[in-house]
């Protein structure tokens, strides 16, 4: 199994009509062939896909990529505190590729869109 690194960029909103490099994710999680979460691959590494926030000249924040339930994947920042949970929308559906948009429900309760901008291998043979 091999490990991707993905990278999400703000996508045009309200205040940022061209989006933003300087607000979004990385986040490492493995991937299908065809750019879908491998779930069950992700139960193997949950601890090594791990999500950095970039936004802008607030403090970085550290987390987890998790899933509640079938369907449910989402950054986790602090593990026994729901308040910081940023879900996705339907993930599950959506193929990480680059130039694809993914939603994603942030701290302050607002849905926004991030382009895909990085697709990247980052370990080989993970066990």
């Amino acid at each position: 199994m091999t490990l991707t690194r993905i990278r999400l960029e703000l996508g045009r909103v309200e205040g940022f009509p061209e989006g933003s490099s300087g607000h979004g994710y990385e986040f490492i999680v493995p991937l299908t062939r065809d750019g879908h979460i491998d779930a069950s691959g992700w139960l193997k590494v949950k601890d090594k896909c791990r999500v950095r926030r970039f936004w802008g000249a607030d403090p970085e924040e550290l987390g987890y990529l998790r899933r509640h339930g079938e369907h449910g994947w989402y950054f986790d920042y602090r593990r026994h505190d729901q308040a910081d949970d940023e879900p996705f929308f339907k993930l599950q559906t959506h193929r990480l590729v680059k130039d694809g948009y993914v939603s994603i429900t942030e701290h302050d309760g607002v849905q926004r869109p991030f382009k895909i901008v990085l697709v990247q291998p980052v370990a080989a043979n993970v066990a």
